[in-house]
């Protein structure tokens, strides 16, 4: 079980200190975000920041760190710039760049109020797809056109493919035991990791627990391919701050079949940069 931290606040100069202080005590990854404008109470007066840009500082001034997004959003981004930035993170960091990704919050206005991005759900899973296929595409060195639902271009060529040969692609895929979403998962098997989110009629059991995680494990080892690598399954949440407590939470997850735990904190009223900084410091409570 490998740990990761979410630097869900603060300045860009506080972000790579966190990732830096992070290394330094332990932690496996460093985890951005990638948001524009978000319209939510609370949300809504939070500085965002480049993820691509605070990925790249960290790289610099980091060695062993996993360094990726909670998450990125690619039907808000151009896919030849998606590309370009990602290739230049990976290669800054010797190949440590990982893309979780997702649709994109319902509650950014970088969709919500630009003319021509899509709002619907449907419409961002297939741009979703078409960017990632795109990005497959340019990783192979070679030049290549392409036909999707919503994206088509002409020849493009990177000449420069990633430090391993590609860059781990980990979606958010929805789990409802009682009607798996289809689409998600199936996007998951296609590639490397999933990231997911549970759908409950109660919102308090709207979390990832061992139960949901070894559920989902499961439906996706019956449908992926035997000679297929291992997925990894990267499930976010708040250790408790009783190191026993937390080594039993991080076990049982393990148990369900989550190889990533990602320490995620989101609520700004509470959250500062300075109580993140607490967080790095913390001697992981490993199981």
């Amino acid at each position: 079980m490998r740990i990761g931290l979410v630097g869900s606040y603060g300045s860009p100069r506080q972000m790579v200190a966190l990732a830096r202080e992070a290394e330094q005590h332990g932690w496996d990854g460093f985890f951005t975000w990638d948001g524009v404008s978000l319209d939510e109470p609370g949300m809504d007066t939070v500085p965002t920041y480049d993820p691509f840009s605070i990925l790249a500082a960290v790289a610099t001034v980091t060695e062993r760190l996993t360094l990726g997004a909670m998450v990125f959003a690619p039907p808000r981004h151009r896919p030849w710039e998606l590309a370009q930035r990602a290739l230049t993170v990976d290669h800054l960091s010797g190949g440590r760049l990982v893309l979780p990704v997702g649709v994109g919050v319902p509650v950014d206005r970088a969709f919500t109020s630009v003319h021509g991005q899509p709002t619907a759900l449907r419409d961002r899973a297939e741009l979703l797809d078409d960017v990632l296929g795109w990005l497959e595409r340019a990783w192979s060195g070679e030049e290549f056109s392409y036909e999707g639902e919503h994206v088509s271009t002409g020849p493009f060529r990177f000449p420069e493919r990633p430090v391993n040969g590609h860059i781990p692609v980990w979606p958010v895929a929805v789990w409802d035991a009682a009607r798996p979403p289809l689409r998600s998962l199936r996007r998951a098997l296609r590639w490397d990791g999933v990231v997911p989110q549970v759908r409950a009629a109660n919102p308090e059991e709207a979390e990832a627990g061992p139960e949901h995680i070894a559920q989902l494990v499961a439906w996706l080892a019956s449908h992926r391919a035997p000679e297929a690598a291992p997925l990894e399954v990267v499930i976010q949440g708040r250790l408790s701050p009783d190191d026993g407590e937390a080594r039993e939470q991080l076990a049982a997850a393990a148990q369900a079949g989550a190889t990533w735990w990602v320490e995620s904190w989101w609520d700004p009223a509470t959250v500062t940069a300075e109580h993140l900084l607490t967080l790095a410091r913390r001697r992981l409570p490993r199981p």
